[in-house]
């Protein structure tokens, strides 16, 4: 679980449908519908808390580092040539589903995998692919890596002001910016949104349910506050995060705060939202002292996302939201009847 929280930035796990793909990852936006238009927006210049990044001419050949740049190239109808392991929900090929079955959907060569698994970029294995531009704009890249990168004649797309940090929605966004195509990327986030509203309005009762997404961690118990994008969705779906939640937040983080298990009775919410690598580990907090401390977890309103690919994929970008968001909102109905029956 530590090493998702590093792979996608300490919030998380520590941050439905088929919309962009069809099926789970069907239905890509088209690539420009024309070079002009795509040769007008160019060059453009994108900038990053680490420096600006020029690029003269559409892209081709791109490659994407962090969490969730990969997932809007996809859903942009390109396959990158070369994209970040993901160690922690990837399978023997170290790509998780929604970007597997996009690549096989969209019918490019498989992407270069390039070794995340010491969070640090090897640009001799970069330059491998030999890409126009490296996209991270979520991600921990740092100034020495960024710095490489550019001398080896790569333009980087970086975090616009710290690592880790950037919004889901603007990962989308720089995204379409750095390939041409801010009109595709705001239909992207259009239908992204749609997904979630209509999910709402078919689930009247979510509106105004109070709800505490936590991480019990055994040694550390996390609760994520409204700056996580995940509690973000959650709210979108009508959900809200009770007084209790915000109180117990300690300012240690920006989207997390860790409660003792002296305090896990104050946790005050109607449903509780978590996730557990194994159905064993979920059993045992639920059942647990701690657990039982918990209203809500007392009474059996909890919604839980089981296994290391659906904890990944609470995380939004624009696959995982198509991906996980209808088992979501299963779990959060069957808990939000529980609540309040």
């Amino acid at each position: 679980m530590r090493r998702l929280r590093e792979a996608i930035g300490l919030i998380a796990i520590a941050g439905a449908a088929a919309l962009l793909l069809s099926g789970c990852a069907g239905g890509a936006a088209p690539a420009a519908s024309g070079s002009a238009t795509a040769d007008a927006a160019f060059p453009v210049t994108i900038p990053s808390a680490l420096g600006n990044a020029t690029i003269d001419k559409k892209p081709t050949r791109i490659a994407t580092w962090g969490w969730g740049a990969t997932d809007a190239v996809l859903a942009l109808g390109i396959v990158p040539v070369a994209i970040p392991s993901d160690d922690y929900s990837g399978g023997a090929d170290k790509m998780p589903p929604w970007i597997s079955d996009a690549v096989k959907k969209l019918g490019g060569p498989t992407p270069q995998i390039l070794d995340s698994s010491a969070a640090e970029i090897s640009v001799e294995e970069l330059l491998k692919a030999n890409p126009d531009v490296l996209l991270a704009p979520y991600s921990g890249i740092t100034q020495k890596e960024y710095d490489a990168v550019t001398g080896a004649g790569i333009p980087v797309v970086a975090y616009p002001d710290a690592p880790w940090s950037t919004p889901w929605r603007d990962v989308i966004t720089i995204t379409g910016t750095a390939l041409g195509m801010k009109t595709q990327a705001a239909a992207v986030l259009k239908r992204l949104d749609t997904l979630v509203s209509d999910a709402a309005a078919a689930h009247p009762e979510f509106r105004g349910t109070s709800i505490a997404y936590v991480d019990d961690d055994v040694d550390t118990f996390y609760m994520y506050l409204p700056a996580d994008p995940r509690v973000e969705i959650l709210e979108d779906l009508g959900f809200t995060t009770p007084r209790s939640v915000t109180d117990l937040d300690t300012k240690e983080g920006t989207f997390y705060t860790t409660v003792s298990h002296e305090n896990l009775d104050r946790i005050d919410a109607q449903v509780i939202f978590t996730q557990a690598e194994q159905q064993s580990t979920l059993d045992e907090f639920l059942s647990s002292p701690r657990g039982q401390l918990i209203p809500a977890v007392k009474k059996g309103a909890v919604a839980a996302m089981v296994g290391a690919e659906n904890v990944a994929a609470v995380s939004p970008t624009a696959l995982t939201l198509p991906w996980a968001l209808p088992t979501i909102v299963e779990k959060l109905a069957k808990a939000t009847a529980i609540a309040k029956g």
